[in-house]
């Protein structure tokens, strides 16, 4: 059986901030330690945020578009529905939008444990390991013309 669930854009002033932050919160400050002063930015507030929902209503991922920077972040599914297509979807509607908006290619950093997913999607590494927010990571880009 498919798991249902749909994508909306959203922004960090919307009625949905409460939910992407709970998201985040959940995802990336309990699951991952991600201390809060780093993953609470200045970018929120003028990025373009993608917002998955569940048949219910309820969040079960996000991802967050810099477009001034052609970057790709932030992207989070909550443990339950990780494997049923939740991330990939995030990651092909930014790619939709950045493609919409006229950038050539959108860039990310990923945890390394990650960079296969990525790599499904047509991005490749960029940069050696490095380490962000305790979590080792490298750079990827993805090109289009």
């Amino acid at each position: 059986m498919t798991a249902k669930f749909s994508i909306e854009q959203t922004t960090w002033q919307g009625p949905k901030q409460g939910m992407l932050k709970a998201l985040r919160q959940q995802v990336f400050i309990v699951e991952q330690s991600v201390p809060e002063y780093i993953e609470w930015d200045e970018y929120d507030d003028t990025a373009i945020h993608l917002l998955a929902t569940d048949e219910t209503g309820k969040a079960i991922g996000c991802a967050r578009i810099l477009l001034a920077r052609g970057r790709v972040g932030r992207m989070g599914v909550l443990q339950a529905w990780r494997g049923h297509g939740v991330g990939m979807a995030l990651l092909h509607e930014a790619i939709v939008i950045c493609k919409q908006l006229g950038l050539t290619q959108l860039q990310l950093s990923s945890q390394t444990h990650a960079i296969q997913f990525y790599e499904k999607a047509g991005f490749v590494v960029t940069s050696d390991a490095y380490i962000d927010a305790n979590i080792w990571h490298k750079d990827m880009v993805l090109k289009w013309a």
